[in-house]
């Protein structure tokens, strides 16, 4: 009995080495291949725009159009190629103004950086880069998804540097009192694309901007290789890790009165919130403002991605009659 014993240990033990040993082949060989993959793609990486020095690193901002309003394109978060991912809407927009499109620190084609992402830190930084790029205040800022707190808090701190704002289903300070944040999975998917997992999940790098949008192919390919480059780096992480914080700060602050356009989306599309609680939160902060404005979209939180076309013609109307 105990060889049988022994024996079945020994069976149990050789078949764990087994698993131990395929495993560990199959994460090096996907971390290879994915080494190799990144420097293939490397030209697919080259900057769309300017980089700029804000604070001793790199940031990327794009500029576009020549109109004596320019309108500040804001990425939500963790959207991987804001360039790319605003491209449907703002290329209808530049003939009648100037766009900039700022890619805060860990996305794009700007630095990733390990540092706490508090509210001011990241307005200072996207200030700089403006400035940086040779563009001056005031803006009309357009923030998508959790931008909104930022364009929200530079509205209520330097007031004569913000015309308006145009949200695009962009985040108020209420959306995160209830909201449960899943760190320890953000942190399982950094590690995941950091070794080259996601290149394994067949449609994961298929944007709303590439399935909806309207990039050429070439942009197509550059949004992936930038995807596989910037998908849930350290900065994004730390920069949710922070926005509660950050959202009980901007409300502490008050609403800014000033002329405001809200694109409010059915709620689907990864915000977590039932359509009717989606569009009430929004709504509710919005009729708060002297000079506010919503219109509402049955598509998903990407809204620039699938009604480009409504979105622009809605934005050059309010701009004119503000």
């Amino acid at each position: 009995m105990p060889n049988m014993k022994k024996s079945k240990m020994k069976k149990v033990l050789t078949v764990l080495i087994i698993i131990v040993v395929s495993i560990t082949a199959l994460l090096s060989a996907t971390y290879i291949n994915h080494q190799i993959r990144l420097k293939y793609e490397a030209e697919l990486r080259s900057p769309l725009g300017q980089i700029v020095e804000v604070d001793g690193n790199n940031m990327s901002v794009y500029i576009e159009g020549n109109g004596d309003t320019t309108l500040v394109f804001m990425s939500g978060a963790g959207t991987c190629s804001p360039i790319l991912d605003f491209e449907s809407l703002y290329s209808l927009l530049s003939d009648e103004y100037r766009i900039a499109v700022v890619e805060k620190f860990g996305y794009g084609y700007s630095d990733v950086i390990d540092k706490k992402r508090d509210i001011d830190s990241i307005l200072e930084d996207t200030r700089a880069a403006l400035t940086a790029a040779g563009l001056n205040a005031p803006y009309v800022l357009c923030p998508h998804s959790m931008s909104g707190l930022e364009a929200l808090y530079w509205a209520q701190k330097y007031p004569d540097e913000v015309t308006a704002i145009i949200g695009l289903d962009m985040a108020v300070p209420q959306y995160y009192d209830n909201m449960k944040i899943n760190l320890p999975l953000m942190r399982v998917a950094s590690w995941a694309a950091g070794m080259g997992i996601h290149r394994l999940i067949p449609g994961l790098a298929e944007s709303e901007a590439i399935l909806h949008g309207t990039l050429t192919d070439r942009e197509k390919e550059i949004y992936k290789a930038v995807f596989y480059n910037r998908t849930a780096t350290v900065t994004m992480i730390n920069e949710t890790d922070a926005v509660k914080e950050n959202a009980e700060k901007v409300k502490s602050m008050g609403v800014p009165q000033l002329p405001m356009l809200l694109f409010i989306s059915d709620g689907s599309g990864g915000t977590g919130f039932e359509k009717e609680t989606w569009r009430k939160i929004a709504i509710d902060y919005i009729s708060q403002t002297s000079n506010g404005k919503y219109i509402e979209l049955d598509c998903p939180h990407y809204v620039h991605d699938h009604e480009y076309i409504k979105i622009s013609e809605s934005i050059s109307e309010f701009l004119l009659n503000k």
